[in-house]
């Protein structure tokens, strides 16, 4: 899809003045409704097009939700992963955490991350088991660790990234980062790495290897 084409998407389940809302803002839509432990945001990283453009121009919050149906009726309106534009993100995270480094939930943590083909036929099946496994939050510590989760579409390849509160539980981490490889169906050979928000950069090695 064109950028152009992904923005009116959007235009279903987002609002004008940049502030998200829920899309089912209907009490009678559903009957019988399935509320999440937290609410949480989807956010979009849309492609540059010039290099005036700032990180804050380009990521925007599309909506919130904070049950299972509405979770559904997101997933059901936007575009699916094989049909985002290259240099775009989704990012799904808990309602009052912001997608950045310098947010002050995210500043001491870090981030698990995959990379997978682009093409790959899987992505779509692979971002929402990762997705259900968030919010769901079958994956996380009881602590809460998970702050949000991140798919970056590149190419060639595309990042799955788990984004973390802390850098430093390594046994959570861990436990963490092993149910991450099973959600995205892993292999023994197929290697995730964890790497701290503070050493992220061009030469940040990983701390955790799984």
């Amino acid at each position: 899809m064109s950028v152009e084409e992904v923005t009116q998407k959007f235009e279903s389940v987002s609002v004008d003045n940049n502030a998200p809302k829920t899309v089912l803002n209907d009490d009678k839509s559903f009957e019988v409704k399935h509320p999440l432990n937290t609410k949480w945001t989807l956010w979009y990283t849309k492609p540059a097009v010039d290099k005036s453009e700032s990180w804050s121009d380009l990521l925007r919050p599309v909506t919130s939700f904070n049950t299972v149906e509405e979770f559904w009726a997101i997933v059901k309106n936007i575009p699916e992963p094989h049909d985002l534009p290259l240099k775009s993100d989704y990012h799904v995270f808990r309602n009052d955490i912001r997608p950045e480094w310098e947010d002050s939930a995210n500043e001491k943590g870090g981030k698990w991350s995959y990379h997978i083909r682009s093409k790959s036929s899987d992505i779509d099946e692979l971002w929402l088991r990762t997705l259900l496994a968030v919010i769901g939050e079958t994956i996380d510590e009881e602590d809460s660790q998970i702050n949000g989760v991140v798919l970056s579409i590149r190419k060639g390849t595309s990042k799955f990234a788990l984004w973390t509160k802390s850098e430093d539980q390594t046994e959570a981490l861990t436990n963490i980062g092993a149910r991450f490889k099973q959600v995205l169906k892993l292999g023994e050979e197929d290697k995730i790495e964890f790497i701290p928000h503070s050493s992220t950069g061009k030469n940040a090695q990983p701390t955790l290897t799984l």
